[in-house]
């Protein structure tokens, strides 16, 4: 596959760039790290008035502006180096992509142009023992169940790690028919945050730029309008959106360590030592270059999967790739970027790790985002068990 961005794709990362570099600056990160939602709900406004990034994958005839996954992940590049807070992630790359891959047109209708319009949204499966079992994320984790009562579903169980839940405002759940195991008896739905028997909460994190939350389900009735797709039907659906989300996360990724290489080789050029700047030394001349070829190979990987999502959501001849692209994005960009912010890190020397630096942001923005959907190592067992799966077949 030979890629190259065309003009309008340049001047989508182009302006995203430009604008990012404005408005996400340390002053407001850190303002909007101290804020209950995490983000600045003015500077959202903006995002979605103004620049109408929520609507940019959203089909024309909901909204939208009909453009595609490659875009997208350009513009989530540029996110992740400026680590901007904001619902974007949580409402895109999981809200509008649940629907527009579960739910039928008449969902669509009903929701897309809200969304498109800046309703927040996220999507809640898992029930924490993704942690416990050393980072599976798969349909294993869901617990809560989702009973069938005449024409309505009861809606039971609890929900961790949900970026961005206790401020959204729709959210996605994921629930299983009483009795059922694994992949099998799983279903979504759609439900305003505010229903009845809904409650939410902040959980505290490593990473203070990207909220996380707990929510409880105490028997929440839901009508069957609200189920999306099929009953029990919806674990291949569900796996793809999480192999979008997954591409997506890697897609910050790889802007936050073209950023920790930026950020070193400013700071490098700047120390003194031994009457010459510090990045004249060929020790930190290696450690540079190493970053380097992280971040180019990380790139190529998340771009790739990028073209791969798009023929997912299109019902390419790609799309039966979609899980390999996503693992192996999303295991080198973890460990990429992890890499180059410790590398940072120590590159900047004791300040690197103050306040006054934005190092440790990223630093721990790697970590958490290291570990969100799986390790490289979850992704690395889980590239290898698809290729036997696919040798299998052959």
């Amino acid at each position: 596959m030979e890629f190259a961005f065309t003009d309008e794709q340049l001047m989508i990362r182009d302006t995203a760039q430009a604008f990012l570099a404005e408005v996400s600056t340390s002053e407001a990160i850190r303002a909007a790290m101290a804020t209950d939602t995490g983000y600045d709900r003015q500077l959202w406004q903006q995002i979605c008035n103004d620049l109408v990034w929520p609507a940019l994958h959203i089909p024309e005839q909901f909204g939208g502006m009909g453009l595609g996954y490659v875009e997208l992940v350009a513009m989530l590049e540029q996110m992740g180096r400026y680590l901007l807070c904001s619902p974007f992630y949580a409402s895109v790359c999981l809200g509008v992509n649940s629907l527009l891959l579960a739910g039928s047109d008449e969902q669509k209708k009903q929701w897309l142009p809200q969304l498109a319009a800046g309703t927040t949204a996220t999507l809640a499966w898992c029930d924490g023992s993704a942690g416990e079992r050393g980072g599976n994320w798969n349909a294993d984790t869901i617990s809560a169940t989702a009973t069938p009562d005449g024409q309505d579903y009861i809606l039971s169980g609890e929900y961790r790690y949900v970026v961005d839940g206790a401020s959204a405002e729709l959210l996605i759940v994921a629930a299983r028919l009483p009795g059922s195991v694994g992949a099998h008896g799983i279903s979504l739905f759609v439900l305003p945050a505010h229903t009845a028997g809904v409650s939410r909460q902040t959980l505290p994190t490593l990473d203070q730029t990207r909220k996380q939350s707990a929510i409880q389900l105490h028997r929440v009735r839901v009508p069957a309008s609200a189920l999306l797709g099929k009953a029990g039907n919806a674990a291949p659906g569900l796996q793809t959106v999480l192999d979008l989300a997954a591409i997506a996360l890697a897609a910050e990724q790889m802007g936050g360590a073209q950023q920790c290489l930026d950020m070193a080789v400013a700071y490098t050029k700047e120390r003194v030592q031994f009457g010459r700047s510090i990045a004249s030394f060929q020790a930190i001349k290696h450690k540079a270059a190493d970053m380097m070829l992280r971040v180019e190979v990380a790139r190529s990987g998340v771009y790739y999967a990028a073209c791969v999502a798009q023929e997912a959501l299109e019902g390419g001849p790609l799309a039966g790739e979609l899980s390999e692209a996503a693992s192996i994005a999303k295991s080198y960009c973890s460990d990429a970027y992890f890499k180059n912010a410790a590398e940072c890190l120590q590159m900047h020397g004791g300040v690197g790790f103050t306040w006054e630096y934005d190092v440790h942001l990223h630093f721990k923005r790697a970590k958490a985002s290291e570990h969100f959907l799986g390790t490289g190592a979850y992704h690395r067992e889980r590239l290898a068990q698809w290729l036997l799966d696919q040798e299998g077949a052959a």
